[in-house]
């Protein structure tokens, strides 16, 4: 069974070093025209997948936009996965879900099982009840080829003060976050499963980021200020790892799905540029 390392290491080889989000918010709806229901969610969707749905490495839906109207959009939700997973395109399903015991391992159910309708290729995940809450979730990962991207350093004001809280080994949360993900990734080739989320627009962390072994996903690029020339002072030496991810960007484009893949070409070429420069 590939791993999700591994095949998110070829998605970004034959696609290129990007993630599109899909945030369906009733401003965007409006700006495209469409209502502020199920209908317009769908019609939003269906235009997004078939503009970059076959060339974009990752896509990331955001589910609270889905889940806002209740069953019939988590049910554009599971269509909008299908279509895209049918299209080639990997889906990074960003749910930031959080608990300990029976509740995370159903939502790793929920997600990373390939018999629910659900079924992603990788979650987002919170990790402040403690990383080791979110074992279940790791292991159905592991055990289905399936990843995991927990937060670490997020571009919010509020997260500081969690995150870069100092504990008694003298580590802030965020390292000790960082930490246990690299531990989970070591050995793994061409690159681990489990990954990160570090804001693009935190500027320098003062974090050690070198040895997760695993991608790094850079939210917060284009209309929420991150540049892709300034991954490389958040990230450093970390810089081939990093996932640069769109998404005001990107979607402001539509609904021309012309215009949507032009977008999402302008962003790819500068991401390119940006990470091709480490060294």
């Amino acid at each position: 069974m590939e791993t999700f390392g591994a095949r998110l290491h070829r998605a970004v080889a034959e696609r290129g070093p990007l993630c599109v989000g899909i945030d369906p918010h009733p401003g965007l709806l409006a700006d495209w025209g469409l209502t502020d229901d199920v209908d317009g969610l769908d019609r939003f969707c269906r235009t997004v997948v078939e503009a970059i749905g076959d060339r974009v490495a990752v896509v990331k839906p955001q589910s609270a936009f889905f889940e806002r109207f209740g069953s019939r959009g988590v049910g554009v939700l599971e269509s909008t996965i299908r279509q895209l997973r049918d299209l080639g395109a990997l889906v990074l399903l960003d749910v930031k879900r959080g608990d300990i015991g029976s509740t995370v391992a159903a939502y790793a159910s929920a997600y990373l099982d390939p018999s629910s309708p659900m079924y992603v290729d990788a979650v987002t995940a919170s990790p402040y009840l403690g990383v080791g809450s979110l074992a279940p979730m790791f292991s159905t990962a592991a055990e289905h080829g399936g990843g995991v991207f927990v937060l670490a350093l997020t571009s919010n004001p509020e997260g500081a003060s969690v995150q870069r809280a100092v504990g008694a080994d003298g580590r802030t949360v965020a390292q000790t976050v960082i930490d246990e993900i690299s531990q989970l990734n070591r050995g793994a080739e061409p690159l681990g499963s489990f990954g990160l989320v570090v804001g693009a627009t935190v500027g320098e962390t003062g974090h050690d980021l070198g040895s997760v072994n695993g991608p790094l996903l850079a939210p917060g690029l284009g209309a929420q200020g991150g540049t892709p020339a300034g991954l490389r002072t958040v990230f450093g030496a970390a810089l081939p790892s990093v996932l640069p991810s769109y998404s005001r960007e990107v979607l402001g484009a539509g609904p021309d799905p012309d215009a949507l893949r032009a977008a999402a070409e302008r962003a790819l070429a500068e991401c390119r540029s940006a990470l091709d420069a480490v060294g």
